[in-house]
């Protein structure tokens, strides 16, 4: 939960539900910090819109909508232009594939990225689940990068409209230690 003082952002909360017809579902979170959060609504192919209350704790009382949207999958090749704090830009190229689901929501992502600019000439995605390495969960993705000259750690978020993922980026451990805007783009249309 992004936006609450009362939720820590990365804290995983289990939930168990039902689905009472072919479209409507009810989910019910685990207890957090003596908070319980129930949510209900229907599902369509590729969204969920329903309500949410939240019982005891510090959010006890708040109540509001919910929406959630089916995320693609993050499969094929990302064309990416990188931003230096100086202005400077250089492009990437990786080959990537999303893995399985974790306990917790988020899906590994491996691959290899080949780079235009002389700092380095080739890199590979480090497998992670949240909250290290390469990974998406929900709209947000990380990636660990292990390039010839240092490791490039890579925050964004997609748009699951365009299948663009923007975000920040810094490079440590090499000569061209940096930080930075990133955007990347599917070559192809992401699979629902």
């Amino acid at each position: 939960m992004d936006g609450s003082n009362c939720f820590d952002p990365l804290t995983v909360v289990g939930l168990t539900g039902t689905l009472t017809s072919s479209d409507n579902v009810s989910l019910t979170s685990a207890s957090l910090d003596e908070q319980v959060t129930t949510f209900s609504g229907s599902i369509t192919d590729t969204d969920f819109t329903g309500t949410y209350v939240i019982s005891g704790g510090c959010a006890g009382g708040d109540k509001g909508t919910v929406t959630g949207t089916k995320i693609p999958q993050i499969t094929g090749t990302l064309n990416g232009t990188f931003t230096t704090s100086g202005k400077n830009t250089f492009d990437l190229v990786a080959q990537v594939t999303q893995g399985g689901g974790s306990a917790e929501g988020s899906f590994g992502i491996t691959g290899t990225v080949t780079f235009a600019t002389p700092c380095f000439s080739s890199g590979t995605i480090l497998s992670g689940t949240f909250p290290s390495a390469s990974f998406i969960i929900g709209v947000s993705v990380a990636l660990a990068i292990q390039t010839n000259n240092g490791t490039i750690a890579f925050r964004g978020t997609t748009d699951p409209g365009t299948g663009e993922i923007s975000g920040y980026y810094t490079v440590v451990g090499g000569t061209c230690d940096d930080t930075g805007t990133t955007v990347l783009v599917g070559s192809s249309t992401w699979d629902y």
